[in-house]
């Protein structure tokens, strides 16, 4: 059972005082069987006038804040995250998934479907096929394939094949300019995953939220900033977490804040400034992630039916 701890600084600089516009803040994870929140605080400076927190159709925590015409020539905000993590582990997607789903193709239950149904829908567009051509390479020809199998065979070759390369610059590269690139951001890699799958019928959510290691000797990339990557859903599983970055299958190390059908949803902060198209100065962001040692503390008691 991790014990986490998660410091995330989000701090805007203006070459002179300006008026903040309505933030948008998808910095709070949801409490769940597999997350424990202990205590979560967000700090404003300046301070804001009001804030308030909603629920979005996906179901994830906003804070939404207003200024009202406070002016700074900063803008920090900071939130901070005490967290307990009870990952699955890769092997609990197999055990638990539905024999109709272990082979590929399935389908997926009718009542399941209507609701499926804009996770599996392609969201760029791939006039050449070229996503689709990609993506058939990890399927046998001319013979079905083991689910599992084939999920685990595109993580490991967007891990293995394509460079990562940190951007700070907003917005995700299209799927097809990452094939052609082969390198990315891991936002990137996980939309060119989610792409995919949505070739193969499969229904995807983009997520983001943190990584941590706890291996002294780990590799893993894109800490000390946000994370995303991408859950599938698979009959019987339900949502497994796959990290083609890092090559992580089941949200091992992965703390979960928001999930959404497309990128451009899931963004920590937005919002805006009102003031001179050159008083903008800068952006700095840094997040820290410690891993606490384990207390004795025993995980929740699992969910039994009355």
């Amino acid at each position: 059972m991790p014990h986490v701890q998660i410091v995330h600084r989000t701090n805007y600089r203006y070459v002179r005082p300006v008026r903040f516009t309505p933030h948008r803040l998808m910095l709070r994870p949801r409490d769940s069987h597999d997350l424990r929140v202990r205590a979560a605080t967000l700090g404003l400076t300046p301070a804001a006038k009001s804030t308030r927190w909603a629920h979005d159709v996906f179901g994830n925590s906003v804070c939404l804040v207003e200024w009202n015409g406070i002016e700074s020539d900063q803008l920090d905000i900071v939130s901070t995250l005490d967290l307990d993590h009870f990952p699955s582990g890769s092997r609990a997607p197999r055990e638990t998934l539905d024999p109709i789903a272990e082979t590929y193709p399935f389908s997926y239950a009718p009542e399941e479907f209507p609701d499926l149904a804009r996770m599996m829908e392609r969201q760029h567009p791939d006039p050449a096929r070229k996503v689709d051509a990609w993506v058939q390479r990890f399927l046998p020809l001319g013979k079905p394939a083991r689910t599992m199998d084939v999920l685990a065979a595109i993580t490991a070759a967007i891990k293995s094949d394509f460079t990562y390369a940190g951007r700070e610059q907003e917005g995700t590269n299209a799927p097809r300019l990452t094939l052609e690139t082969r390198q990315g951001a891991c936002r990137d890699f996980a939309l060119l995953m989610m792409e995919a799958v949505r070739a193969l019928g499969l229904a995807a959510r983009f997520v983001s939220g943190y990584l941590y290691s706890d291996d002294a000797s780990s590799t893993t990339v894109g800490g000390g900033a946000t994370h995303a990557w991408v859950s599938i859903y698979l009959p019987g599983a339900g949502w497994v977490e796959y990290d083609p970055t890092n090559g992580l299958i089941a949200g091992r190390n992965l703390i979960r804040v928001s999930v959404a059908r497309a990128p451009e949803q899931a963004v920590p902060v937005v919002g805006g400034f009102v003031g001179g198209i050159r008083d903008f100065a800068g952006l700095t962001v840094d997040v820290t992630v410690t891993l606490k040692p384990d207390e004795a503390e025993p995980p929740p008691p699992p969910l039994v039916a009355a």
